[in-house]
């Protein structure tokens, strides 16, 4: 690397300098003191861990997202963590052993190997709030309430539209096809891609009952509003698993809809992120002024059984610097600084103190200092008091 290009960031990665840093963290106070508000408790997991804590289970999917390196003290394999999730999932498990609902936030960076998609950063401000302890339409109704309320706090542009799907659906009809493990992989490929012409192929070479082929290619296409439900219905009559996971997407949307009748809904039973990862509903929230999901999450009851605890879990994340990117009003900043005068003198320390701790931003002047540009207003003393006026 030559001496000029050592000032460069790597690929993907983003810094924020000021006033956006100061943005960002105070949006992320404001979030956390929404989620308290919510009951959920703040938590902070580090950085790094054993690699082998961030992958258990479902964490299997972050492998290839998430940087290796070597413990200088144990020798041990730790990771960076590419998803905060897996180390809740674990505080859940192993530090609090809660009894009932447990209700944590949190927001920290994260880094990837890459970029989640063209619009991404590598290295994410995951902010995100999960619910651990409670299987049922409540919990999931509470996370995704609280997944637009973030949303509206941080004034993105809507219309909000939020996408709905379960992959229950998707895994009912693997296990009917009897697909062995590299051909569902093949299936889940081509379904995310939409690749309508190949699905066709890969399900004519099955030789698979009529009926079976027919939900097959019909999955892809199964997405819109409402009328899909039932259209999915008609087509997995007679399995009953999927048309109990028909229906709590039903039972979730209409609560949802009742809540935030602003928000668009959209089913898409073909939709499967994380698949491997989640168990039941998963949802994502979309606006038509960024091009990726600002907002997902859902089900996954399996998380923590690795750890020794599989309670049922839900929940969501998102990168708290996007949504502020497609936010509409953004909360304003005080402006301007107040210039005190250099010195040791104990009333002007003592004016200097007192007014920052009640939130003025005051510099001190330093002996032979160009006088910043952005002091608009300075400290002087008149009639023995210090009294702050304009430049």
């Amino acid at each position: 690397m030559t001496l000029a290009d050592r000032w460069l960031l790597p690929d993907g990665m983003k810094e924020m300098l000021p006033p956006r840093a100061r943005l960002v963290e105070t949006m992320r106070r404001r979030l956390l003191d929404l989620y308290h508000s919510w009951g959920y408790d703040l938590v902070m997991p580090p950085l790094a861990e054993h690699l082998e804590s961030l992958l258990t289970g479902v964490g299997r999917d972050l492998e290839l997202k998430t940087f290796k390196l070597t413990d200088q003290v144990s020798g041990h394999t730790l990771g960076v963590r590419a998803d905060i999730t897996p180390q809740v999932a674990r505080i859940d498990a192993h530090r609090l052993r809660t009894e009932g609902p447990s209700r944590l936030c949190y927001c920290g960076s994260v880094l990837h190997t890459r970029p989640g998609n063209k619009l991404a950063s590598r290295n994410p401000l995951q902010l995100g709030a999960e619910l651990y302890g409670h299987a049922g339409v409540d919990s999931d109704v509470e996370v995704i309430s609280l997944m637009l309320e973030t949303l509206d706090f941080v004034g993105v542009k809507g219309p909000i539209s939020l996408d709905l799907g379960h992959v229950g659906v998707f895994s009912q009809l693997m296990k009917d096809a009897a697909l062995s493990a590299s051909q569902q992989d093949d299936f889940l490929d081509m379904l995310q891609r939409k690749a309508l012409p190949e699905i066709s192929a890969f399900v004519e070479r099955l030789s698979l009952a009529p009926a079976l082929s027919e939900r097959l290619l019909a999955l892809p296409r199964l997405s819109g509003g409402i009328e899909v439900l039932e259209k999915a219905r008609a087509l997995f009559a007679g399995s009953a698993s999927v048309i109990v996971a028909l229906d709590y997407l039903e039972h979730v949307a209409k609560r949802i809809a009742v809540r935030y009748p602003q928000t668009d809904l959209y089913f898409d039973l073909g939709e499967l992120r994380g698949y491997h990862y989640h168990t039941g509903i998963v949802f994502a929230a979309y606006t038509p002024h960024f091009g990726q999901a600002l907002a997902k999450g859902g089900r996954y009851d399996e998380i923590g059984r690795d750890f020794g605890r599989a309670r049922p879990a839900t929940g969501f994340s998102a990168d708290l610097k996007t949504l502020l990117e497609t936010a509409e009003a953004l909360p304003e900043l005080e402006q301007g600084v107040v210039l005190a005068p250099s010195g040791e003198d104990a009333s002007l320390l003592d004016a200097v103190s007192k007014l920052r701790q009640q939130g003025v931003r005051i510099v001190q002047a330093l002996e032979g200092e160009v006088v910043p540009g952005c002091c608009d207003r300075q400290l002087v003393l008149k009639d023995k008091q210090w009294v702050i006026e304009a430049r």
